[in-house]
């Protein structure tokens, strides 16, 4: 189930239809689990319009046996405080064999007719699972923490789920393919989980800790099997940093002997720079060019060292220089603003790097070099990072700093995107927020707040309204925290201590870098007991088995009929081409296509 467009909320509401399941048109009231996946705070007022439209009381303590239990996922899980009130619990880490035991647990619940606090406590002796209403959370008179404390016996701190291996888990190789065109309308495949390069500002880096690779030919064999089940014809591979999967060059090349004859494109998330090798780039760009991201983060050599961003100019120039000579028009450079220690000198480094890319782009292409994107945010301090203690840019000193990039930049005729600074507020409260902030969270939404990451729907004066109204102030959550200080995520555990983020934070000081540990000793950041959760990597790769199959030389012409009848007339004229695209492809047909 998603969430509705303003449009088909206001004809639920109007016709007094509850929000339901696409496959099976279930009203929300109905299910048993409602599960939530939290990939970011701007979207938690949907969350309360998807609860409200599907007729499920939005606090949990109002919810009785005969309504589901609500559960939140993700990343934004590992501070879940904020919407606390609103969920029955949480699951922190890993899901795939977690989402198992969670509903075998409440199908005991519901057999035994267990009342909601019996079916709770079961929960809650699955690893991993948070239960909000088992911990108490006191304040000082300041409004800073006092006090988490359990109310459930040996209930102290719940450990963050960790899948060892992600060969264990299953690839699903049939999955579903809608016929109107959405985002990342591709068939995408994980190639590897975690990260530890270790950058400072980066929490998804250090909560999926440690890296597990999936062996290439594992990937392949997935990759062969849907794309005859799908019929896509654009391949993504996945992870928090591609370009250091160990076998990332052998796997590409094989792969390309499959796609090139098929014409399927290879589609990359954004790279690290000094990751792309040529010889890896010319094997992607054989069928298509399917867009090209790097980020630097910092415009500075001194700050990228502060962040453990470690990688050299010289190697952003030449990677520039090799994505124009290979043909690529566009290059999108990612920066942000507002990093700890950051000086005005730093950001006028990021327009000096940006023209620098240019003009290396310039000497690389054969014709006219690619255009430069530059993009940019402010940075947010999120928990479970060197930098969660760090101070978060006032809304006016980020307006500032992003207008001092602007103008550098269009003194270099260059143009710059940004991320709106008021939304940059709003996520970092709520990212480091507590539980208080479930009353604003309310309100806003009371007030008409949806949609919040959506700049054209967002109003900052609708969120500090509610904020105000609640008796808070944003600068509340956004201002450094000294290192004594509890924090609202204290009794959550995702294997890196405490200790170690505080090291970390020290070196940073320093300007000096910690390497990654998956190529030097280990960093001690307290995640690996070096026998079941290790990181895993794959340093040689067995034969795929045969190549593409080999296409008639000769045309041959198919001719097929087909209607369009029940809800696919409402496919568009483009919709429906690419429908009938992948069905030829997923019925084999030997398709050839014009130059």
């Amino acid at each position: 189930v998603f969430a509705p467009w303003g449009d088909m909320e206001a004809l639920l509401r109007e016709k007094g239809v509850a929000l339901s399941t696409l496959e099976n048109s279930i009203p929300l009231k109905e299910l048993d689990i409602l599960g939530f996946s939290l990939k970011y705070e701007l979207s938690y007022t949907n969350i309360l319009n998807m609860l409200e439209l599907g007729g499920i009381p939005l606090f949990a303590n109002e919810r009785t046996e005969k309504d589901p239990f609500v559960i939140g996922g993700g990343p934004c899980a590992v501070n879940p405080e904020p919407l606390a009130g609103f969920f029955d619990a949480f699951l922190i880490g890993d899901g795939e064999d977690a989402v198992i035991e969670i509903s075998n647990a409440v199908i005991e619940a519901r057999k035994n007719k267990e009342d909601r606090t019996q079916a709770l406590k079961r929960l809650a002796r699955i690893e991993g699972v948070y239960v909000p209403s088992f911990f108490d959370v006191s304040y000082n008179p300041d409004f800073t923490i006092k006090e988490i404390r359990p109310l459930l016996e040996g209930y102290t701190e719940v450990k963050r789920r960790i899948v060892p291996d992600l060969e264990a888990l299953p690839l699903f190789a049939r999955p579903i393919v809608p016929f109107t065109e959405t985002i990342h309308d591709r068939l995408s495949v994980e190639i590897a989980r975690g990260c530890t390069r270790g950058c400072r500002f980066c929490q998804a880096g250090m909560i999926y800790r440690p890296i597990r690779e999936r062996r290439p030919e594992t990937v392949i064999g997935f990759i062969r099997e849907a794309l005859r089940n799908t019929g896509y014809d654009e391949v993504s591979l996945l992870s928090l940093s591609t370009g250091d999967y160990t076998m990332l060059n052998a796997l590409i090349v094989e792969l390309m002997k499959d796609f090139c004859p098929r014409h399927i494109a290879m589609s990359l998330p954004s790279l690290r720079v000094g990751t792309l090798k040529a010889s890896l780039a010319k094997e992607i760009i054989k069928v298509r060019k399917t867009g090209f991201t790097l980020a630097p983060e910092a415009g500075s050599e001194r700050l990228r060292h502060a962040i453990n961003k470690g990688i050299k100019e010289e190697d952003l120039i030449a990677t520039a220089g090799d994505v124009a000579a290979l043909g690529w028009r566009s290059l999108k450079l990612y920066f942000m603003v507002g990093l700890p220690t950051e000086t005005d000198e730093d950001i006028l480094e990021i327009a000096r790097v940006a023209a620098a890319a240019r003009a290396a782009g310039n000497r690389g292409a054969s014709g006219r070099g690619p255009e430069i994107n530059v993009s940019a945010a402010c940075f947010i301090p999120k928990p479970f990072t060197p930098f969660q203690r760090e101070p978060q840019l006032g809304l006016d000193e980020c307006r500032r700093r992003l207008g001092l990039l602007k103008k550098s930049l269009s003194d270099a005729r260059l143009k710059l995107k940004w991320h709106e600074p008021e939304m940059s507020l709003i996520e970092g409260v709520f990212a480091r927020g507590d539980r208080r902030l479930s009353g604003a969270l309310l309100s806003a939404f009371r007030q008409g707040a949806r949609m919040d990451g959506w700049s054209e729907l967002f109003s900052l004066d609708v969120w500090l309204k509610a904020l105000a109204d609640n008796g808070i102030d944003a600068g509340f959550y956004t201002r450094k925290r000294e290192r004594d200080e509890a924090l609202p995520w204290d009794h959550i555990a995702t294997g890196v201590s405490n200790k170690f983020l505080w090291r970390e934070y020290e070196t940073s000081l320093k300007q000096m870098e910690t390497p990654d540990c998956k190529t030097n000793e280990c960093t001690g950041c307290g995640v690996c007991d070096h026998k079941v959760i290790k990181n895993v990597v794959h340093s040689a790769m067995s034969p795929a088995g045969p190549e593409a199959e080999e296409r008639p030389q000769e045309p041959c012409k198919i001719r097929f009929a087909f209607s369009k009848t029940g809800d696919i007339r409402f496919l568009s004229h483009l919709e429906l081409v690419n429908a009938v695209a992948r069905a030829l492809r997923r019925a084999g047909a030997p398709v050839r296509y014009s130059q």
